[in-house]
Formats: C-alpha cells, structure tokens, sequence
C-alpha cells in the first residue's frame, strides 16, 4: 500500500522575516531634551508604517533610537521583544543625503555592509551587482558617485541597504531632496524592490500624499495616533473617498500639533 505524500496546507504560511518593533512608554532625545515621552508603537513584522509629523517634532529622533544610535530615556524601545540598545547590522537606516562614500565606486558603496559582515568578495559582487539590477543600475557599478545624479544615487544607498538583508529599513525622508517626477519614480521603486523581501519600514516623510501611498499604516507623530489606510501603495487610490477622507484627518492633524 502505497503511503500518500505530505503536501502543505494552503493555509500555512511563513513567518514574516521582518523584525516587530516595540515602543512602550518610551521616553526620546537625549539627556536633559526629551522630545517624545511616553510614546507606545507596535510596528508589525513586515509592515510599512509612514511616520509624519512637523519639523521638531522627534521623527528623526524616533528613526535613530530604533536603529540602536540613541539610548532609550525612559521606558522601553525592542526588537522582536529585546531591548535595543546599539545598531546592529540587521537594522539599515536610509538618510535623505545619500551618505556614499565618495572614494568608493558605486559598486563598492553596495558591497560596504556586506564586507563588514564578512561576506567573502565573490559573494559580495554578485549580490552587489544583482541589487544595482534590481534597482536600475546595471552597469553603473565602476562609477564614482559624484558622476551620478540625485536620484540615481538614492538608488545606489536603497541597493546598498537592502543588500545585506535587513530585517528593518528606517528611512529618514530619503526622497525629500528630488523633484517631483524623480520623487514619484522613487516611491514606485522602493514598493517594487521591498516586495518579496519581508522587512519590516519605517519611513518618515514631511509629504502626506507619499505617506498614504507607501504605507500600511500612517502614525501621526505628536498625537499619540496611528491610522489605518485603505488601499495603500495603490497609485489609483489617490481620489478614492476612503483616502481622500483619511488625508483631511492627517492634514488637519498636523495643523493641531504644537512642537517647542
């Protein structure tokens, strides 16, 4: 008699690969400064969440406190339930000034983190010069960066970050400095090179309209809420009642935060 085979339950599926991360009454700055107190987020393994907020407010501070650079005043700030406490290389935090080194070739800037993790030099090529694929950039890899424009750099720092597998991409308004048309390609970028990879985002950003296009969820920074979106990365949800609705509430929002 012939034993059936195993087959896998549709129903099952794989873990997100991303990291949960958790602020519990957590107090933000630095000694002396606090700028965010007592602030509670649950960011969910995978998700996208969009942080905004006006200047001053502590969206950078939020950034470089989950990335490990800024202690923790008060309360407390985990990864997968351990306390952060300095940056790991499973963290990849994406700044708006592209922050490549300028004596490295394009290729070289991608292969950096994976160098420090020890990735013999084989490796490292090939995945540097997969991810300039996947970014745009075949080919551009001998290049210093300097020979680049804006955005293609922003490309190179986006390959750079995911090429050594994060669990966590913070990315600190990494789009904010490109013109719009430029901008809008970036946004699509980072949806279609993040999909399939399982990290968890936090992106801050000073525009709305990018907030509610990239994220699952929208935390409005100051006033303790987070807010679902509708339809997110969806181009055509722009004009959709349910976002055009959820706009009017984070712009309003906005108006109603008061920073020192």
């Amino acid at each position: 008699m012939t034993t059936p085979s195993k087959t896998r339950s549709p129903a099952t599926k794989t873990p997100p690969r991303g990291a949960r991360l958790t602020l519990s009454r957590a107090a933000l700055g630095r000694p002396g400064a606090t700028v965010l107190d007592r602030l509670d987020l649950d960011i969910a393994p995978g998700e996208i969440l969009t942080v905004v907020g006006p200047s001053g407010c502590g969206k950078s501070t939020l950034l470089r406190t989950l990335a490990g650079l800024l202690a923790v005043l008060d309360g407390e700030v985990t990864e997968d339930g351990e306390p952060i406490t300095a940056p790991r290389a499973e963290r990849a935090l994406v700044f708006q000034d592209d922050a490549l080194l300028p004596w490295r070739t394009v290729r070289a800037n991608v292969e950096l983190p994976l160098a420090i993790k020890g990735v013999p030099r084989a490796e490292r090529r090939r995945r540097a010069e997969a991810w300039l694929e996947r970014v745009g950039l075949d080919g551009h890899g001998p290049k210093l960066p300097h020979r680049m424009s804006g955005g293609q750099r922003q490309r190179v720092q986006l390959a750079r970050a995911l090429a050594s597998e994060p669990r966590a991409v913070l990315m600190d308004e990494p789009f904010g400095a490109l013109d719009a048309q430029t901008r809008a390609g970036m946004q699509q970028l980072l949806v279609d090179v993040l999909r399939g990879t399982g990290a968890t985002v936090v992106f801050v950003t000073h525009d709305v309209d990018e907030a509610l296009f990239l994220g699952d969820r929208v935390a409005l920074l100051g006033t303790g809420r987070v807010l679902d979106i509708p339809k997110p990365r969806e181009r055509a949800a722009h004009s959709d009642p349910a976002t055009v609705a959820l706009r009017r509430e984070v712009l309003e929002s906005l108006g109603s935060i008061t920073t020192d």
